[in-house]
């Protein structure tokens, strides 16, 4: 234990920097989407403010992620695998890393409203929605998910809302089912994982069973595809963008969520999808395929 409390400088920094969670930055790569169906990302201005908007939501949701695991420290430090996180483990002073959340959390919201008033509200928005959830909507069955959602569907907008692109209401349904869908296969994971211990780590899964979650799944899941179906098939959609072809993209939905449910169903996972992004190659290999395909389509059609 000795080791574990003792304060190095060193040891605080790393600890800060892993308490950031950088692996869970790749959720704000939504900020991309809707410059990138609304056919700008490729002007020089466009994406430099795309990427500064990245940049700050980056430091905005490091700031959370710091914040939560000061609120949950007790709760981590029974848990099996987050006990090893930087605060859990005594690495980094509770209180110091407190502050530091704070401080950045300042900064990036500054930045936010410096970059343009309308992303700084959606940044304030996201802020916000995640001190409810750490507060009190992780403890409230459904809600909690539907807040978890409410972050991704937030990115999403904050990338439009940077450059003055107007948000599709095609991407915020195909945004908070996808987002739904990844929340609920983080509880089933959770609840899979800690067993009986569930309640005591976050009082919202007492009220989950593995058989409403795995309903839950099935019917987002089922809901995802057919809106993103629906979006690429949409006259509208064919018009706006240029390509009638944006349907040759299905096939790509189709395997990702049919290989997010095999990691769940039969490897037992699907709790971290930062980490299935960074090391599933099936997976990565699909998402550049999809992404190599609509840029094609739209860009060089």
């Amino acid at each position: 234990m000795a080791e574990n409390t003792r304060i190095e400088p060193f040891g605080i920094v790393s600890g800060l920097v892993r308490s950031l969670r950088p692996q869970q930055w790749t959720k704000n790569g939504f900020i991309f989407l809707a410059p990138l169906f609304a056919h700008q990302i490729h002007r020089g201005e466009v994406l430099a403010e795309t990427l500064a908007a990245f940049g700050l939501f980056c430091f905005l949701s490091g700031a959370v992620y710091v914040f939560n695991d000061v609120l949950d420290l007790p709760r981590d430090a029974a848990h099996p695998e987050k006990r090893h996180r930087p605060i859990a483990s005594g690495q980094v002073p509770p209180g110091f890393a407190l502050w530091f959340a704070l401080v950045l959390a300042g900064a990036a919201l500054g930045g936010s409203f410096a970059l343009s008033s309308a992303f700084g509200w959606t940044a304030a928005a996201y802020l916000a929605n995640n001190l409810v959830y750490s507060l009190w909507l992780k403890h409230v069955a459904i809600l909690d998910v539907m807040s978890v959602a409410a972050g991704f569907l937030l990115r999403a907008v904050a990338g439009g809302a940077a450059v003055g692109v107007p948000i599709s209401h095609w991407l915020v349904l195909c945004m908070t089912l996808l987002a739904l869908f990844l929340a609920f296969c983080k509880r089933r994971q959770e609840l899979t994982l800690l067993a009986e211990g569930a309640a005591n780590h976050r009082a919202s899964l007492k009220h989950y069973t593995i058989q409403f979650l795995d309903h839950m799944i099935t019917l987002v899941a089922a809901s995802t595809l057919i809106a993103y179906a629906l979006y690429a098939l949409s006259p509208e959609v064919q018009q706006k963008l240029g390509t009638p072809w944006l349907g040759f993209t299905i096939p790509f939905v189709v395997y990702g969520l049919s290989r997010y449910l095999y990691l769940v169903h039969v490897r037992g996972e699907g709790g971290n999808p930062s980490r299935i992004l960074l090391a599933d190659r099936p997976t990565e290999a699909n998402i550049v395929l999809w992404m190599a395909t609509v840029l094609a389509l739209i860009y060089f059609n």
